[in-house]
């Protein structure tokens, strides 16, 4: 169920197959899931700012929805080893942030196409 979205300065140059090939099954065995559960989107965004706006300075904001229920601490482990991955892939100075947010149970729903 894990939905992923990747924030990204359009310009930013990565190999985004290869990072969510390495993402799914890094958030499976962090949160107990399949990793054909996992969903991941890219958005590059054609303009992102830090600060003033003036050093054209590379932005990835990357955001991870889970079911809620999770531990602080597994969110936290989870976080960080993302960012580590994230590292590992943007290889140029960018600024990279990753969160964790939580869907309520009650309220989520989602609809899979069946394969035939």
């Amino acid at each position: 169920m894990p939905q992923i979205l990747v924030d990204h300065s359009a310009e930013l140059a990565f190999d985004r197959r290869a990072f969510a090939k390495e993402l799914h099954p890094l958030i499976a065995e962090v949160i107990d899931a399949r990793i054909s559960e996992c969903k991941t989107v890219f958005r590059p965004a054609p303009e992102s700012f830090v600060g003033d706006g003036s050093d054209g300075h590379l932005v990835v904001l990357l955001e991870i929805k889970l079911l809620s229920g999770r531990s602080a601490d597994l969110r936290a482990d989870l976080s960080a080893r993302v960012l580590a991955l994230l590292q590992a892939h943007v290889t140029v100075p960018a600024s990279l942030a990753v969160e964790i947010t939580e869907l309520d149970r009650a309220t989520y729903r989602s609809v899979h196409p069946a394969r035939g």
